[in-house]
């Protein structure tokens, strides 16, 4: 039997999930497991590097997010395809938007929502309630026709095991929901339940002494083997089963997202790549009054060349459009970095240094080997930074347009500090 892990939490569930994702990704593949699902809480922020891990290692690996609504209930979402992908990434920005710094605010009706063309797990808490199997069914019964439903069948060790697979199989029938084995794991190890114990103290601002039932019953909570899996659902073998059919449900890969850059900065009757020559060749005249050097105009053609084979054309277009806003409110602002290779960029004003000059090599910054998409970086000044960023959403759309977020995490001296404060130290 195929076995595969569809739940793990990692470290970018913040102060709860105690492994990184690549950690996660080595460990499963190590371990023998099929695929592994990475579901952080409210957030997509760790899929890239599960994606990177899984990747190198060979490893099937579906992505979603852990859904936490205002009532506490936990949906796990993994979008089938591209379009149930953006439906999700929809839902945790509607989350964020409308939520203090840090925090998700998720209605049930927008999880429901972000069901559609979804496979979506019901994740069950740590102690079985009556108030959650009512909650439950109510989310089976008012989930779109478009969703594959399952219900998360766990084993905590506390002595409630096998009850609390009778309660989860009795939700299920005459339903759409399928009940599906998982570890729901927090760790990537055993050896980790401390550092989640630790975690949990600081979220909760207590110590490991006071944290009382905060703490882990036992180390379960992480990746096992599939002999092991097989052993501890002795009997409720359907369970997984259901696993191999939730992964073949899956199409979606973060490898089918791409850049898709806006039309509105071409010209009318011009391709991107006419638009772009035609504002390059303008600025060249202002950049070298005299006329173009040689050396410009070959290395002009030659940008040129790579620029259209690789259809950066819109991109540099883009930017361009908003440095020319900027420009025209009197918003000082300056592109840096790698585009400063560029002279497309110097002579469309992006940048101001001439690379023919200094001897810059345009390689460095685009390459048809790579094909990483360019990476243009314009400082604008701080204090009418807002103006800019109004004017991307107003001409492009909120709706394409988005500000790329960090995830701030601890450093050597302040983690010291906070897991001495677990520990019951002060000063």
């Amino acid at each position: 039997m195929r076995i595969f892990e569809p739940l793990a939490t990692t470290s970018f569930s913040f102060l709860k999930g105690a492994s990184q994702p690549d950690e996660m990704v080595w460990a499963a593949h190590g371990l023998g497991l099929q695929g592994l699902g990475v579901a952080d809480i409210n957030t997509v922020a760790g899929v890239v590097r599960a994606h990177v891990a899984a990747k190198e290692a060979g490893l099937r690996l579906i992505v979603g997010s852990r859904l936490v609504d205002v009532d506490g209930f936990e949906t796990v979402l993994y979008p089938k395809d591209r379009v149930a992908w953006g439906r999700l990434t929809r839902c945790l920005t509607r989350g964020n938007r409308r939520s203090r710094k840090g925090t998700c605010t998720l209605e049930k009706a927008d999880v429901l929502d972000a069901m559609e063309g979804a496979c979506a797990i019901l994740v069950p808490p740590p102690i079985l309630t009556q108030i959650w199997l009512d909650y439950a069914q109510a989310y089976l019964a008012d989930a779109p026709l478009a969703a594959d439903l399952y219900v998360a069948a766990t084993r905590p060790f506390d002595g409630t095991d096998f009850q609390r697979l009778a309660s989860l199989t009795r939700l299920v029938q005459g339903t759409r929901g399928r009940l599906i084995a998982t570890m729901d794991a927090l760790f990537h190890n055993p050896e980790r339940r401390l550092l989640a114990d630790v975690l949990a103290c600081i979220r909760t601002k207590t110590t490991l002494e006071a944290a009382g039932y905060l703490r882990l019953q036992n180390s379960e909570r992480c990746l096992k083997n599939p002999d092991e899996i097989i052993r501890l659902f002795k009997g409720f073998e359907d369970c997984l089963q259901v696993q191999k059919k939730l992964f073949d449900a899956i199409t979606f890969s973060l490898d089918q997202l791409a850049y898709e850059y806006p039309d509105e900065v071409v010209a009318q009757g011009e391709t991107p790549m006419d638009s772009l020559m035609r504002l390059s060749e303008l600025g060249a005249q202002g950049r070298y009054p005299d006329g173009v050097p040689e050396r410009v105009r070959a290395a002009l053609d030659h940008e040129y060349a790579l620029i259209d084979q690789l259809q950066y054309a819109p991109y540099f277009l883009t930017v361009y459009d908003i440095v020319a806003f900027a420009r025209s409110r009197g918003i000082v602002c300056q592109g840096r970095g790698s585009a400063a290779n560029s002279v497309v960029c110097y002579c469309l004003g992006i940048t101001a240094v001439d690379p023919i000059r200094v001897d810059l090599l345009f390689e460095r910054f685009i390459s048809a080997e790579r094909r990483e998409p360019p990476d243009i970086d314009v400082d604008f000044e701080h204090e009418r930074r807002e103006e800019v960023i109004q004017y991307i959403y107003d001409k492009f759309g909120r709706h394409r347009a988005g500000i790329a977020g960090v995830v701030i995490s601890y450093r050597g001296r302040s983690a010291l500090r906070e897991v001495g404060k677990v520990m019951g130290l002060s000063g």
